[in-house]
């Protein structure tokens, strides 16, 4: 019988403690595909269900479509990256995607006002939801773009009523 190289790994029990809402926090590296906002959307919406937040689900779903639509666009390479955070009872979600921020101001205004222009439907469900949304320069390695949302879930399960708060 050949001895084995790998060391024995050490017994580790999965936790068996639900998932809450604060225990959200998911990282997707998706590729830059037309069905990519399609699959963020379905994982998303089982990582909601998952931890309770059932009541975030129309406006997270359409801001998750709409951040990694908006990626898979502007990306200039084969992937993008979705984050998707639960913490002082706000919804967090992060695309990355690889376009770097432009230094000449010409096509810096130009490129800035065709993301915000893909980005408009989010920017209503953030206000509807009394959150925040934009998008800068990723500080993070290999740069490129930043764009987020921040849906309140107080604000969140209020979506779709008639308040005046949307566009």
């Amino acid at each position: 019988m050949p001895i084995s190289r790998c060391p024995v790994a050490p017994p580790h029990t999965a936790d068996p403690t639900a998932p809450t809402p604060e225990t959200l926090s998911y990282s997707l590296t998706l590729p830059a595909a037309l069905a990519s906002p399609s699959l963020a959307r379905a994982a998303t919406r089982e990582v909601l269900k998952t931890h309770n937040l059932h009541d975030m689900l129309d406006p997270a779903l359409q801001a998750v479509g709409e951040l990694t639509a908006t990626a898979a666009q502007f990306t200039e390479t084969p992937t993008f990256y979705l984050s998707l955070r639960y913490r002082s009872a706000t919804l967090r979600l992060i695309a990355y995607d690889s376009h770097p921020r432009h230094t000449q101001p010409h096509l810096a205004t130009a490129c800035d006002t065709r993301r915000r222009a893909a980005l408009r439907v989010l920017a209503c469900v953030c206000r509807a939801c009394d959150g925040t949304w934009g998008f800068g320069e990723a500080h993070e390695p290999g740069g490129g773009t930043r764009m987020w949302a921040t849906l309140p879930r107080a604000g969140a399960t209020t979506y779709g009523r008639a308040t005046g708060r949307g566009c």
